[in-house]
């Protein structure tokens, strides 16, 4: 169990939450919810005993684990033994064990030492725990022939995840995960899922990923008013119970105010009269009819409207036997044809060849074989996964989206700014200070800007929180234009997709329909190795 007794934490004069008390019982999994900025990862790190709070207490079970952030911080230990270091009392006794027997003579007092760590490595089941440890990275779609490399051999995405298996690893009375899914992909996004549903610890997690709080979460922790309030249920439990409370309290305002102001007229019209004892009732009632303080929410969602300036022709891309590849082959021979207004989804396995894919569609990669057709007046407008390099840093937002249609009256750019939260002042923040999130909102606002007929967008969810990836996905549901997509968040990609490209069982499978049926099709999983 955590408990959290009047917490309060600010930063730079702004209070993130203020005495806050909470208590997160086992058997129950906690998404910890709130807008960019809220504090989650921040509340997150004083759980982890990472930051103290201002002011209050925290008490944490012996036995917890975190989800370290620093990917490099093991680069010369093998992907296994990383792994089972996240339980630190069985390494520290395999460690000393093998030290021990590292000796050449061993003395009566090390041979009684060796018997007490092996009731320790006993205890934690030590003798299973490589098995138990490969089975974790598999999962998570690290395979057997990279569990004995070290991790600075390992790609960035592969370090996340194996940071994540020792955080799973070793049966933690709590865990504490700070965006888990970043670097999964959809197949063992549903692993995970299915491993925190069989936890029986207390499970706090942060996640942009709406489907898979709504998959495991019995209970949301959600930071706004400037403090913590629990709910029942999942992500969508939540936000309708946050709406109906916060809708109660707006109409009991409502009807209170409206009393007021009948009592206010009734004591102007008689405190001078004959209703001396009427009047002083009513004063009295008045005294009493208080309106309950509505501090203002956090959450901010924007308003994602792309459009295009004409439509293209009905055929819009034509793919003839393209193949590419670069130390082994991603695709061989795959062709299909995408008609106007179709929304296609590109998933598979990490490191499969997504990326490259769009990249060659869009003409930055020379296919090895093939050929790639655009149809008759198709724009395409193309966000990559990593939007900052792409943004000039000596500039504004505002400076930054006249540069690229300096036609644009300078009402429309402040309007699509705001619509992107960029409100007042903010329009005017340099480039060089954008956060991820604000990147990607800035793209956007290039994108609507443009308005380009088709979009090619490669993990657009990236850095964005719950409300502005729901808006993302209502936006490209909307779109007449044609979207391909690379997208690990289920959510969106149920929201928006009507066809999929999957890389299946070393092929690229083109699929004419949502990802509901798709994965039906497939038993509920994609197999890209």
């Amino acid at each position: 169990m955590i408990q959290v007794q009047e917490v309060t934490k600010a930063f730079a004069g702004k209070k993130l939450f203020e005495s806050v008390s909470t208590t997160f019982p086992p058997g129950r999994r906690y998404g910890l919810t709130g807008p960019n900025g809220a504090g989650k990862t921040t509340f997150m790190k004083i759980l982890a005993g990472d930051l103290e709070p201002d002011t209050g207490v925290i008490s944490r079970p012996k036995r917890f684990s975190v989800l370290k952030q620093d990917q490099y911080a093991f680069e010369d230990r093998k992907v296994l033994d990383v792994v089972l270091m996240g339980n630190a009392a069985l390494w520290e006794a395999m460690q000393e064990k093998e030290r021990l027997l590292a000796k050449r003579d061993l003395t009566d007092e090390d041979g009684a030492r060796l018997g007490e760590l092996e009731g320790v490595i006993a205890e934690e089941d030590g003798y299973s725990a490589e098995a138990q440890a490969a089975t974790l990275l598999e999962g998570l779609g690290i395979y057997e022939a990279d569990h004995q490399r070290l991790m600075k051999e390992m790609a960035g995405g592969n370090k996340v995840r194996v940071l994540l298996a020792q955080a799973l690893f070793g049966k933690p009375t709590a865990l504490l995960l700070d965006e888990p899914t970043n670097s999964l992909d959809l197949d063992s996004i549903h692993w995970l899922e299915d491993f925190l549903l069989q936890y029986e610890g207390t499970l706090v997690v942060i996640s942009h990923d709406r489907h898979f709080l709504n998959a495991i979460c019995t209970h949301i922790a959600d930071i706004d008013y400037e403090t913590i309030i629990t709910y029942g249920g999942n992500y969508d439990d939540m936000v309708r119970a946050k709406g109906q409370v916060r809708s109660r309290i707006e109409s009991e305002n409502a009807d209170k105010m409206k009393k007021r102001a009948q009592l206010q007229e009734f004591v102007a019209r008689f405190s001078a009269g004959t209703r001396a004892s009427q009047v002083q009732s009513r004063i009295k009632q008045l005294e009493k009819l208080s309106v309950t303080d509505l501090k203002k929410s956090n959450i901010a969602r924007p308003f994602i409207k792309f459009e295009q300036k004409r439509p293209s022709g009905k055929q819009t891309l034509t793919i003839e036997d393209l193949t590419k590849g670069f130390d082994r082959t991603l695709f061989e021979g795959f062709s299909a044809l995408v008609t106007k207004g179709e929304k296609v989804t590109v998933v598979g396995r990490n490191g499969v060849g997504k990326t490259t894919l769009l990249r060659t569609l869009i003409g930055e990669l020379e296919p090895d074989a093939g050929k790639i057709t655009w149809g008759h007046e198709a724009q395409v407008g193309y966000m990559p996964q990593d939007v900052k390099p792409i943004i000039p840093t000596n500039t504004t937002c505002f400076d930054y989206l006249h540069d690229i249609d300096p036609s644009a009256g300078n009402e429309e750019i402040r309007g699509l700014l705001g619509r992107m939260l960029f409100r007042g002042d903010e329009g005017m923040k340099p480039t060089s200070a954008l956060s991820g999130g604000e990147a990607v909102r800035l793209l956007f606002c290039k994108l609507m800007l443009t308005k380009p007929n088709v979009l090619v967008l490669d993990e657009p969810t990236n850095h964005l929180d719950l409300e502005s990836i729901s808006a993302l996905g209502e936006g490209l549901a909307n779109y007449p234009g044609t979207v391909i997509f690379v997208a690990h968040d289920r959510d969106l990609i149920d929201t928006a997709a009507t066809r999929i490209l999957a890389f299946h069982h070393g092929g690229l499978e083109d699929f004419a329909g949502d990802y509901e049926t798709f994965l039906e099709k497939h038993g509920g999983f994609i197999d890209a190795r």
